[in-house]
């Protein structure tokens, strides 16, 4: 069964810190591919994932909501903010659900693992139908590079998974304020 959903001062000022953290780590970003130099990765979404499986589904969401309407200050376009949203959407909500309606460790792999495959086979589409385009990237160079951005997917959503998952046991004692 699903937690109730609550929007008291504690749960919004815990959001709040969940979405600071997360926009902040949005400025520690690096490439891994000398060949997509425009793939950053970061690990923003630590912050938004550890907050919807303590705060809950609709919490998580509004946090990353909230984290890449934020990220619009320091990028030039609106493209790729969106673009991360679904992606971001593909990567935790399925985990976000999950772990509402079981909350325990393997509900939370399992959800994980989804949002891993998700997040890398959405992220393909995104790039190649809404970013290329809209940034007047030729197709014929997504077709030559289409597998190292599920590479990166792929390394991207693992390594967050995994750095949630020791954070998560860790910090959840200081979440009781």
């Amino acid at each position: 069964m699903g937690r109730k959903i609550e929007f008291n001062g504690k749960v919004i000022a815990k959001m709040g810190i969940f979405t600071a953290l997360s926009f902040v780590l949005t400025y520690i970003e690096f490439p891994i591919f000398p060949s997509a130099t425009f793939l950053k990765l970061d690990f923003s979404n630590v912050f938004v994932l550890i907050g919807g499986f303590s705060l809950g589904t609709i919490q998580g969401v509004i946090i990353l909501v909230v984290k890449e309407a934020l990220c619009l200050i320091k990028s030039s376009t609106v493209v790729g903010q969106l673009a991360n949203l679904i992606i971001g959407l593909a990567f935790t909500l399925v985990p976000f659900i999950l772990y509402d309606l079981k909350r325990n460790f393997k509900t939370a792999i399992i959800g994980l693992i989804i949002g891993v495959l998700l997040m890398s086979f959405i992220s393909l589409p995104m790039n190649r139908y809404v970013n290329f385009p809209l940034y007047g990237i030729p197709d014929s160079v997504f077709v030559s590079i289409w597998h190292i951005i599920l590479i990166f997917n792929l390394i991207k959503s693992v390594a967050i998974s995994v750095i949630t998952l020791i954070l998560y046991k860790r910090v959840k004692g200081l979440l009781k304020f």
